[in-house]
């Protein structure tokens, strides 16, 4: 329930205190004022703070807000693109978005979680013949190589591990300043340059792109006036299908983490139950951080539960509060794949990659995807290959954002399982 005391708004600027506490400022403050909708300041602006399935419900609901105007500049220029699918309204985010949901249907899917499980197996021969492997930097490699095979971008092996680490970098400055900000906006624009030049071959007939494939349909997607994307959006929308791929690394690291921190599940998995399989994928989902907020403005003005939303306002949601909020999840501080035993969910109270309807709404249409390659993922670490985990730092920053184990989880003595061990 919304308290009187949501009504506050703080007249200094809390953008230092967002930066030193990342993941966690709309999360303490929540807790601290036992409300889930607080008023503040950041970077000179008055913002709503909200958490919980009610506030996602809400922040969702098109009628109430728009994503115009929401993602500032510097995070479209590094994350996004600039005038992205991801800050369009009404009928022409729809349409849009409809372009990505044919692009990451169930078919689609498999088959990119059926090419990331051989890029694992074709890995595991390699890590045999060194000491130690930092999960994290393989991950990126592989992820961004399978992703450019499935969606048709040609990638030479040379240039592999450049590309994984600017569309890694596009990831790394959302919540950055200074060099990793910078590095960021430099991964931006090298991809988007690239990417350009291959629509426009593709369209000049210059190269030969799948039917079906995501270069093939976006490269040649018209919008609601007739025409065809400039080339350049139609590269930013190309990105926003490769970037994320290669995003789902840091949850690939996380995996590996929850099976080191909870060996237990390690035996479990083994029986190859895909009911286990999907409860353990979710809590890493649930549990590890990822996102940390999402901006919306309001539409129009309303009121809310006693509170009035002026026209304009910038409001932000708790993604990794409500993912740890107590009112939805038993003891959420604790590590437990089981509450997703038949749990379901409700779309605004599990949301580590957005809220609401995929098809019909802005939360992530490759959601899918991410937990399809996690799964085969998790089969390839736990039935596929043994490993030690030497000592190392494991731990992750909530003031970083994004965040991950600061050593990438290292991997020592890697080696194949036979048939016959699984």
């Amino acid at each position: 329930m919304i308290k009187e005391k949501a009504s506050k708004v703080f007249a200094l600027d809390s953008s230092i205190a967002l930066m030193r506490e990342g993941y966690l400022f709309i999360k303490n403050r929540v807790d601290a004022y036992e409300t889930d909708l607080f008023i503040t300041r950041l970077m000179g602006q008055e913002v709503i703070c909200m958490s919980g399935e009610e506030a996602a419900r809400l922040v969702y609901d098109s009628e109430k807000f728009v994503r115009h105007g929401a993602a500032p500049r510097r995070i479209q220029e590094t994350l996004f693109g600039v005038k992205g699918v991801q800050t369009m309204d009404g009928e022409e985010h729809l349409h849009r978005k409809q372009l990505f949901m044919s692009i990451m249907t169930p078919n689609h899917q498999k088959r990119l979680a059926a090419l990331v499980s051989q890029q694992w197996e074709a890995a595991a021969v390699k890590w045999e013949m060194v000491q130690n492997v930092v999960l994290f930097d393989e991950a990126k490699e592989i992820l961004c190589r399978t992703a450019c095979y499935w969606a048709g971008v040609p990638l030479l092996e040379g240039e592999v591990k450049e590309w994984a680490e600017d569309f890694s970098a596009m990831v790394d400055a959302f919540g950055a300043v200074g060099p990793r900000h910078w590095k960021g906006r430099i991964a931006r624009n090298n991809a988007e340059e690239w990417i350009t030049e291959i629509i426009e071959d593709v369209r000049l007939g210059k190269m030969k792109a799948r039917e079906g494939s995501p270069l093939y349909e976006i490269t040649f997607h018209r919008g609601l006036d007739g025409n065809m994307m400039d080339p350049k959006m139609a590269a930013i929308e190309l990105i926003n299908v490769l970037r994320p791929i290669v995003a789902i690394a840091t949850f690939i690291t996380y995996t590996a983490l929850a099976l080191h921190e909870h060996p237990e599940w390690k035996e479990r998995l083994r029986n190859r139950s895909s009911e286990d399989f999907e409860m353990f994928t979710q809590e890493v989902r649930r549990y590890y951080p990822f996102s940390p907020f999402l901006g919306a403005r309001v539409r129009k003005d309303f009121t809310w539960n006693g509170y009035e939303f002026k026209e304009g306002m910038l409001v932000l949601l708790d993604m990794f509060g409500t993912n740890h909020d107590s009112k939805i999840w038993e003891n959420p501080s604790a590590f437990r794949p089981e509450r997703f035993r038949q749990r379901n969910s409700s779309v605004y109270s599990f949301i580590p990659q957005g809220g609401g309807d995929p098809a019909k709404g802005h939360r992530c249409p490759g959601e899918g995807i991410t937990v399809e390659i996690m799964k085969t993922t998790l089969d390839f670490l736990v039935n596929k290959i043994e490993f030690e985990v030497p000592e190392q730092d494991l731990s992750y920053r909530l003031n970083r954002m994004p965040t991950y184990p600061e050593s990438g989880f290292i991997m020592s003595h890697v080696r194949r399982r036979s048939s016959g061990a699984y």
